[in-house]
């Protein structure tokens, strides 16, 4: 998350004499997207005014994935500061995979992966494991053994913005108990 937050405060600007709530408010939603506020290589001002009785002053700020390696790895442009952007950000590209497999929980299809495993671990000959090699044998065809169940239960789906695979009871509750309370403690529970 990064841009032009227009808030002046001393926790990112030393030289600013004044803490703003308002950066309270940004750090915790920050926060909620577990992002942490990132420190360029060269600490520098981002904002320069055109009168005398403004503080020049850092306003651009980004925000970074609390564990990325990226965290406090960028470079402001101060030969730039007449151009309306000058913080460069090296961004490395990222293949997210928009589909998957899966069972639905409670389906025929998961009784019939349940049954192909528990059939095929029936048939494991486990009394002449002597050694190391006949343990890895037998994991090795036990992996063989689920990834056939599984391609032969499991169906494709597409991952759209609108899947919820993640969303469970609780999920519900929380919201549930944050809507009512509205409090600070809720909403990050939830």
């Amino acid at each position: 998350m990064t841009g032009n937050f227009n808030i002046y405060d001393n926790l990112w600007d030393l030289s600013f004499p004044h803490h703003s709530s308002i950066s309270n408010n940004l750090l915790i939603i920050a926060d909620l997207f577990k992002l942490e506020l990132s420190s360029p290589i060269n600490q520098a001002l981002t904002r320069y005014s055109n009168n005398n009785h403004d503080f020049n002053s850092i306003i651009n700020l980004i925000f970074l994935h609390n564990s990325s390696s990226k965290l406090d790895n960028y470079l402001i442009h101060t030969d730039w500061h007449h151009m309306s952007d000058h913080i460069t950000i090296s961004i490395s590209e990222e293949y997210i995979n928009s589909r998957k497999r899966l069972i639905i929980k409670d389906s025929k299809k998961e009784m019939s992966f349940i049954k192909n495993l528990i059939s095929s671990i029936r048939n494991f000959h486990t009394s002449n494991l002597l050694d190391k090699e006949g343990l890895e044998r037998v994991v090795i065809e036990f992996t063989k053994v689920v990834k056939y169940a599984w391609e032969k239960n499991s169906k494709f789906v597409n991952i759209t913005k609108h899947s919820k695979s993640w969303w469970d009871t609780s999920c519900s509750r929380d919201l549930e108990r944050y809507r009512l309370t509205r409090s600070l403690e809720d909403w990050k529970s939830f």
